[in-house]
């Protein structure tokens, strides 16, 4: 019984010392955005399912903004959903021209390489 009673112990909860009420599940604990350096590869393993199509979107118009002709874009292997998600998004932005599977080496099926146009700019700015 007291090998059981120690186990216990070992496990317990103990109450939180701080003043503030712990986060629910959909808080967001950053009181300000997070700038993510933009280059011509993102991973979407460590954005949350919810904000991938708004983090692409905007990950599209910052690479295109910042003239990049190739990007990459990891969505992961697994059952296909983000990559379709990605693939979704990426047909109807309109300054991408193709869009297809990275080369085994770079990720195959699990990322996607865009194309986008060259960025002209505006000669009445």
């Amino acid at each position: 019984m007291k090998l059981i009673e120690r186990w216990r112990s070992f496990w317990a909860i103990e109450p939180c010392q701080e003043n503030e009420a712990p986060l629910n599940h959909d808080e967001d604990p950053f009181d300000e955005p997070v700038v993510i350096e933009i280059t011509d590869v993102i991973d979407l393993h460590s954005i949350p399912p919810k904000q991938v199509k708004e983090v692409v979107e905007e990950y599209l118009q910052q690479a295109y903004s910042k003239g990049f002709p190739v990007v990459r874009i990891i969505h992961g292997k697994g059952v296909g959903v983000q990559r379709e998600m990605v693939r979704k998004i990426l047909s109807r932005t309109p300054f991408v021209t193709t869009f297809y599977d990275a080369p085994a080496q770079a990720g195959g099926l699990g990322a996607t390489i865009a194309e986008l146009n060259s960025r002209v700019e505006n000669k009445a700015d």
